[in-house]
């Protein structure tokens, strides 16, 4: 399969000037993309997907210190046809995805037309996914089958009781609520959108707790044992309440700060119930725990509502919009880039 690069590439530069932040779709020369030609084992990557993750809002808008460098080509995941490669391990025509590695962080990043990175950086794309559903699953549902595999390994059972997800209505929640409910676990969706209840049993939550109603910053070090697994996406209070209610010898993932980056909690539910805590990293995770994770998110995790209702797809020029109503908390589920 032959793919012609061009010369420049349509892609969404986020760049700094006297301290502010700044990001705007520009034409970028594609032998500039990803470090320049001279990139050891390169592979050129004509995108077809990226997706739109928390963080991506973060370092377009400046509201944190996610890129490195500037400037940088935005967006943390990409998946497209490899259009020439120095690796052996990749041809062209080769379908592929990104995610994590210091993409859109240190490194140009997927919402852009060509990606260049290391093929040590590159999965092939899972047998049973589409490249569009790659990235509707993307970063965040990595994330969220990352923290499956995790609390698996560390005593998550089906018979223990619910499993519970806060941040439900993101892209990390839905994609969590959707996969934990097609594995026949009973999940508790907890979330701060009181008119979100529809949504979130449509994924397969069986009970929606809206989280004002719970008393998160009470005294007690171990609250009622209520929970055989959480997965958390905001940290803080929230984090620290699940610690607490979780059932003796179950795992927590903590996965976001959608709240706060502080955790103040007791040693008591780690020492007297035998809780796990277990932290998930997308950008760091070793190669071999990466394929593993996509290839379960392909099969035993893979989701099933990734239709209409969960995903909306938008372009380039688009994004500033997204941006905004992802700051104002108005995004629910998933929003994939189509190139």
């Amino acid at each position: 399969m032959s793919i012609t690069i061009p010369k420049s590439a349509r892609a969404l530069l986020v760049s700094e000037a006297d301290g502010k932040i700044r990001s705007e779709v520009v034409d970028r020369a594609v032998a500039e993309i990803g470090g320049g030609p001279e990139l050891e084992n390169g592979v050129v990557i004509k995108t077809a997907f990226s997706s739109i993750n928390y963080k991506d809002m973060l370092a377009a808008t400046g509201g944190g210190k996610i890129m490195a460098r500037f400037p940088t080509i935005a967006g943390i995941d990409g998946a497209g046809v490899v259009a020439e490669s120095n690796d052996s391990r990749f041809k062209p025509g080769d379908e592929v995805l990104v995610n994590g590695c210091g993409l859109g962080e240190r490194h140009d990043g997927g919402l852009a037309e060509f990606m260049r990175v290391p093929g040590d950086w590159i999965v092939p794309l899972p047998e049973g996914l589409s490249l569009q559903q790659s990235m509707a699953i993307g970063t965040a549902g990595f994330s969220a089958g990352l923290a499956i595999t995790r609390m698996l390994e560390n005593g998550l059972e089906k018979d223990n009781g619910p499993v519970a997800v806060t941040g439900a209505t993101g892209g990390v929640g839905s994609l969590a609520i959707d996969m934990l409910a097609s594995m026949g676990f009973e999940v508790h969706a907890i979330t701060s959108k009181q008119d979100s209840a529809g949504y979130l049993k449509g994924l397969g939550a069986s009970e929606v707790i809206i989280r004002s109603s719970i008393d998160m910053q009470g005294g007690s070090p171990l609250e009622k044992a209520r929970f055989a697994g959480a997965i958390d996406n905001l940290g803080g209070q929230t984090l620290s309440w699940l610690i607490r209610s979780a059932k003796p010898f179950c795992p927590v993932a903590s996965i976001g700060l959608a709240a706060t980056p502080k955790l103040d909690t007791f040693v008591f539910p780690f020492i007297l119930r035998g809780v796990s805590l277990l932290g998930v990293s997308s950008t760091n995770c070793p190669m071999p725990l990466r394929q593993k994770t996509w290839n379960n998110i392909a099969g035993d995790y893979k989701p099933t509502h990734l239709g209409k209702s969960m995903v909306r797809t938008v372009t380039l020029d688009q994004l500033d919009a997204v941006f905004s109503a992802m700051q104002k908390g108005r995004i629910v589920g998933r929003t994939v880039v189509k190139f």
